[in-house]
């Protein structure tokens, strides 16, 4: 215990830094109550090892409390929303290229199938298209090719 007193900045910034990496790593930045604490550990622990706070174990707990505070107070939103952006962005992937030619007609109601890689993918299209055109791969969903004349 008097080695943590002795070396009470180091202490709390190593914390502070554990308290981060879990935070992001193993909770993947969804909770950020240890974002804030272990933010508020770094900087008191910085502020201590500068010598311009007090190196006790009290000075370290009020201001954990009110720095972890502060930090939840004006970061709450700002990380909330930045949360909430996603990109609904297609990815292009091994199928964008598949291209093969049609063996009966397809339109919207049909229920046509392709087998590509084991798999039986049912076939949609926005447009009826004709038995034997060549058709190439526009967009995959869970078990469907949508497929658009090439």
């Amino acid at each position: 215990m008097a080695f943590l007193l002795e070396h009470l900045a180091q202490a709390l910034i190593v914390v502070g830094i554990a308290c981060l990496i879990i935070e992001v790593t193993v909770l993947g930045f969804a909770t950020f109550v240890l974002f804030f604490l272990g933010l508020s550990l770094v900087i008191s622990g910085g502020l201590m090892y500068a010598e311009l706070l007090e190196q006790t174990w009290l000075t370290a707990l009020w201001f954990n409390a009110l720095v972890t505070t502060l930090l939840a107070i004006f970061l709450w939103k700002p990380l909330k929303r930045m949360q909430e952006v996603t990109d609904n962005k297609e990815v292009n992937s091994d199928f964008a290229e598949l291209t093969f030619t049609l063996e009966k007609d397809l339109n919207t109601d049909s229920r046509i199938f392709h087998n590509y890689s084991g798999i039986a993918w049912q076939l949609k299209s926005k447009q009826p298209i004709s038995a034997g055109t060549e058709v190439k791969v526009v967009k995959k969903e869970v078990g469907a090719f949508w497929v658009e004349p090439n």
